[in-house]
C-alpha cells in the first residue's frame, strides 16, 4: 500500500528508514508497518510515496487510521478499509482530508524539529541534565545549545590547577579490610561497606553540580553499559576509582575507556577477572565485554538493524571460539600489590589498574573476532600487554562498536525507540569524528543531542522518549523546585539536600551503584509486552513501584520532605513559593497551570489533562494559594505525560 507525504524537508542521506508507519483498528490494537520504500514523484518531487507493507494480523480488520512517523512527530491519520468497511474507528477530531499539493510549502516546512524555543530547550535540559532550574533555562536562552555543550565538555581545573571531573570533591574514603571486622557496625559499616558515601555525593552532584551536568549524565548512562556493582565490591572506597574512571572517560574516547575498565580493579573482582589464569580461566569478562560492552550478540548494519542469514536468522557476531580466546587474552591479570602507588598491607588495592603475572597468562595463539580488515588470530609467544592491545583493538574496530554504543546512549538520554536513520547518523560520527579520529565521546554526545530526531518543541509520535527511571524521576522532580535542607540549621550541607536520595528510589527498584546483575537495574533490551517497541525502564516498573512513585511526589509537595535522621543529617526539601505566588497572581488558575506546563512539561500537556487539572485547581479555595500550587505540581508530576520524557 502507498501513501503520499509532503511537508518534509529531508537530510540528504535521509530515507526510508527515518519513517515509521503504524495502524490502529477499532479495537485500539496498534500494527507496525514494514516500511518499502520511500521515493519522490516525478511529477511533484516535493510530494513522496511512501510504501509500506500490511501486517500479517491486519486480515479483515476492517477500518484502520494510519500515519506515518518522522523524527518524532506523527502526520494526521488516514482512515483506510482492510477488508471491509466498519466506520470504526471514529476519526481524529478535526481530521480531514489533504488535498494533493500542486506546488512545493511555501514559507517553513512544518517540522517541529527545526523550531528552537522554550519547548525545546526545557527538552534539551531534560535529555542533557538532571533536570531543569530557572537559572539553567535563563542561561541556555542566552547562549544557545551549543555553546553550552561546548562549555559542559571543555576541562575544569581545580585550585591546584589539576583537571576535576567533578563539581563536589570526591569523598575521601581510605581502603578498608577485606573481610569486615566485628567492631565495625552503625555507621562504620555504613561509611565503609556500603554505597551510602557515594549515593550522597551523586545526588548532591546530580541536583547542585551545574558545571558537570553533562558529563554526570553521560557517566551515569555509561554505567549503565559498563556495568560493576557494589554488591561484590562492597567498600565504596574501591568502587570510587570505577567512577572516576567513567567520569574521566565521558568525552573521551571509547577506546581509552575500553582499556580503562578492563584494567579497573572493580571490574575484575565483579566479573572474575582478576582471579583467571591460564591454569584457571574464568570467561566472565570475555563474554560480557563482547555482549553487553561493545558489540551485541548479533551483527549490525550501520543503523542498529539486525543482520540477517538467507533464511531470515540473526547472524551471532561471535562464538564460543572466540569467547574462549578472549578469555585466554585476560588471563594473568590481577589486583596491584607491592610497589604500586596505593598498595598496603594485608588490604586489596582497589584503586590502581591491575597489573599482570606473566606466569599466570596463556601465551598460546587466541581467536578473535572475524571481520574484514581484522587480525583474527592473534598470534603465540606474544607479551601479555600486546596481547590484550591487540584484543582490545580487535573490538573496537569492529563494525558493530559504533551502532552498538550509541543506540545505547540514544536510549538512554532521548528515546528508547530511535529510527534507523537516527542511529546511522550517530554511527557515522562514532566512526569518523570529522577529523578522522574514531570513538570520540564528546563528539558522540553532541550528535546525538543535536540531532533533529532529538531536538523540537513537541514530539507527537506515540512511540517517542522512555520511562523517566526512578533517578531522573526524582532528581527531575526536585531540581526545577530549589531543593534544600530540611533543618532550620545549615550545618555540613550549608543549606542544600544532603544528597540521601538513595532510599527513595532503592523502594522504586534503583539502588544506586548496585545493580542487581551485570544487566544493569533493568535489562537495556527489555520490550513493552505483546509490542516490538523497546523500553527498558519499563522492566522495572511494576504495580508496587508504580504506586510508589507518587508517594514520594506526596511526601515532598504536600508533607514534610525527607525529615532529617542519623543517615540524613540535613534532610531534603522543595521550595513551592514561586509557584504559589503564581497561585495568588492569578485565581483564575491559569497563570500557574500554563507556567508548570512550560517549566515541568516543556509545554507538552495535552489539552484535556490541562482540563483536568484546572479543574482540580480552582476547585480548591483561591484563598488557599499554596494548596492551590501543590495540586497544580502533584498532578503534574504524577502524571504519565511527566512520567514518560518525551
Amino acid at each position: 500500500m502507498t501513501f503520499f507525504v509532503t511537508n518534509l524537508d529531508l537530510l540528504p542521506a535521509e530515507g526510508a528508514n527515518a519513517f515509521r508507519v503504524d495502524a490502529q483498528d477499532a479495537r485500539g490494537f496498534r500494527y507496525p508497518l514494514q516500511i518499502i520504500s520511500l521515493e519522490p514523484t516525478a511529477e511533484r518531487p516535493w510530494v513522496y510515496a511512501l510504501t509500506v507493507k500490511l501486517h500479517s494480523a491486519m486480515e479483515n480488520v476492517g477500518d484502520v487510521l494510519v500515519r506515518a512517523n518522522w523524527r518524532g512527530v506523527a502526520s494526521n491519520r488516514v482512515r483506510v478499509a482492510i477488508g471491509f468497511e466498519s466506520k470504526k474507528p471514529d476519526d481524529d477530531a478535526g481530521s480531514v482530508p489533504t488535498p494533493m499539493p500542486e506546488k512545493p510549502p511555501t514559507g517553513e516546512v512544518q517540522n517541529v524539529g527545526s523550531l528552537p524555543s522554550l519547548g525545546d530547550r526545557m527538552r534539551f535540559i531534560e535529555q542533557a541534565t538532571f533536570g531543569a532550574n530557572p537559572a539553567l533555562e535563563t542561561r541556555l536562552r542566552r547562549i544557545g545549545i551549543s555553546t553550552w555543550i561546548n562549555e559542559q565538555t571543555e576541562e575544569r581545573r581545580d585550585g591546584d590547577g589539576g583537571v576535576r571531573y567533578s563539581t563536589f570533591p570526591y569523598p575521601v574514603l581510605p581502603p578498608q579490610p577485606t573481610n569486615i571486622p566485628t567492631t565495625c557496625v552503625g555507621n562504620c559499616l555504613r561509611d565503609n561497606y556500603s554505597m551510602y558515601p557515594l549515593q550522597k555525593w551523586f545526588f548532591r552532584e546530580a541536583l547542585y553540580g551545574e558545571d558537570q551536568q553533562l558529563r554526570r549524565r553521560v557517566s551515569w548512562a555509561l554505567s549503565q553499559i559498563w556495568v560493576v556493582s557494589g554488591r561484590e565490591t562492597v567498600q565504596p572506597s574501591g568502587m570510587l576509582p570505577y567512577i572516576q574512571t567513567l567520569d574521566r572517560n565521558a568525552f573521551g574516547n571509547y577506546r581509552d575507556l575500553m582499556r580503562e575498565m578492563t584494567l579497573n580493579p572493580a571490574m575484575g573482582n565483579y566479573l572474575d577477572m582478576a582471579i583467571s589464569t591460564r591454569q584457571s580461566p574464568n570467561e566472565n569478562y570475555a563474554r560480557e565485554i563482547l555482549q553487553l560492552f561493545s558489540i551485541g550478540l548479533y551483527m549490525l548494519n550501520q543503523d542498529g538493524t539486525i543482520q540477517r542469514d538467507g533464511q531470515g536468522n540473526p547472524i551471532a557476531t561471535y562464538t564460543q571460539n572466540e569467547v574462549n580466546g578472549f578469555t585466554k587474552v585476560f588471563t594473568g591479570w590481577t589486583f596491584c600489590g607491592q610497589g604500586c602507588p596505593n598498595s598496603q598491607s594485608g588490604i586489596r588495592n582497589m584503586r590502581d589498574p591491575m597489573i599482570v603475572t606473566a606466569n599466570n597468562h596463556d601465551t598460546t595463539d587466541k581467536q578473535v573476532l572475524s571481520y574484514p580488515g581484522a587480525v583474527s588470530i592473534i598470534p603465540a609467544g606474544l607479551s601479555p600487554e600486546q596481547d590484550l592491545e591487540m584484543a582490545l583493538d580487535n573490538v573496537f574496530y569492529h563494525p558493530n562498536l559504533a551502532p552498538f554504543v550509541g543506540k545505547i546512549l540514544i536510549q538512554q538520554l532521548v528515546t528508547s525507540n530511535p529510527t534507523p536513520a537516527y542511529v546511522g547518523r550517530v554511527s557515522a560520527v562514532f566512526n569518523d569524528n570529522g577529523q578522522g579520529i574514531r570513538g570520540d565521546l564528546k563528539a558522540v554526545v553532541r550528535a546525538i543531542l543535536t540531532d533533529p530526531e532529538a531536538r523540537g518543541n513537541l514530539k507527537t509520535d506515540p512511540d517517542y522518549g522512555h520511562l523517566r527511571e526512578p533517578v531522573l524521576f526524582v532528581t527531575n522532580i526536585l531540581r526545577p523546585l530549589n531543593p534544600t535542607a530540611n533543618t532550620n540549621s545549615s550545618g555540613s550541607c550549608n543549606g542544600q539536600s544532603d544528597g540521601v536520595l538513595n532510599g527513595v528510589t532503592l523502594v522504586l527498584d534503583q539502588d544506586v551503584f548496585n545493580p542487581p546483575s551485570v544487566f544493569n537495574y533493568y535489562p537495556l533490551t527489555y520490550t513493552l509486552q505483546n509490542t516490538e517497541l523497546y523500553a527498558p525502564e519499563f522492566g522495572i516498573f511494576s504495580t508496587g513501584t508504580a504506586l510508589k512513585r507518587p508517594n514520594f511526589v506526596n511526601q515532598m509537595v504536600f508533607g514534610t520532605g525527607i525529615v532529617s535522621t542519623s543517615d540524613a543529617p540535613c534532610g531534603t526539601k522543595i521550595d513551592v513559593s514561586r509557584w504559589q505566588s503564581l497561585a495568588s497572581a492569578d485565581t483564575s488558575g491559569v497563570l500557574l497551570v500554563d507556567t508548570i506546563n512550560t517549566e515541568i512539561l516543556h509545554g507538552s500537556m495535552s489539552p484535556q489533562v490541562r482540563g483536568h487539572i484546572l479543574t482540580a485547581v480552582q476547585a480548591v479555595a483561591p484563598a488557599d494559594s499554596l494548596k492551590r500550587a501543590r495540586t497544580a505540581l502533584y498532578l503534574v508530576a504524577t502524571s504519565p505525560q511527566f512520567q514518560v520524557q518525551r
